[in-house]
């Protein structure tokens, strides 16, 4: 990401509803008005539809600011576990790493079903998808929402468990 490592915390945490691609990435897509966190230990994240209503994507295991962070995320079809992790290589340069874990506690049937992307988790769509999503956080931590995706900066997706998907990096 081209930005210092505390404004890139802070904006994936604080500003999550601006950049967040909700659209396939969330549970209400096009009903989804704004997405929080609560910046600590047992916090929760959750997406606030247009009724007013909130549905939890999941609850802050470990909480490290600016650093990092470990989640719940009850958005699968069985509860997995996402590590954020934020390390500055320069005065405006941070590396974020994800490592999305827990995919072992699903059936086979669950791995391979439609999901947000084509492809299943099985497949890849998930990496794909975090791809998608950091590449989002980088344009807007570097102030340009309308920057083209491909210029992202430098973050990583990588997937633990079963899945059987690679990681890839920008």
């Amino acid at each position: 990401m081209r930005a210092p490592l505390e404004r890139t915390f802070d904006v994936f945490v604080t500003e999550i509803g601006a950049w967040w691609p909700v659209a396939p990435f969330s549970i209400g897509t096009d009903r989804v008005r704004d997405v929080t966190v609560d910046p600590r230990m047992g916090g929760v994240v959750v997406e606030t539809w247009d009724d007013g209503s909130t549905h939890t994507w999941g609850r802050m295991l470990a909480w490290d600011p600016p650093h990092g962070f470990t989640m719940s995320w009850t958005i699968t079809p069985e509860p997995t576990e996402v590590e954020l992790t934020f390390r500055s290589l320069a005065p405006s340069l941070t590396r974020v790493s994800v490592e999305h874990r827990g995919w072992e506690r699903m059936t086979e049937a669950q791995l391979e079903a439609a999901c947000a992307l084509p492809g299943g988790y099985r497949g890849g769509a998930f990496v794909r998808g975090w791809g998608v999503v950091l590449d989002a956080l980088a344009r807007h931590a570097a102030g340009d929402a309308d920057a083209d995706a491909g210029s992202a900066g430098d973050a990583t997706a990588t997937a633990a468990g079963d899945a059987d998907a690679e990681g890839e990096e920008r």
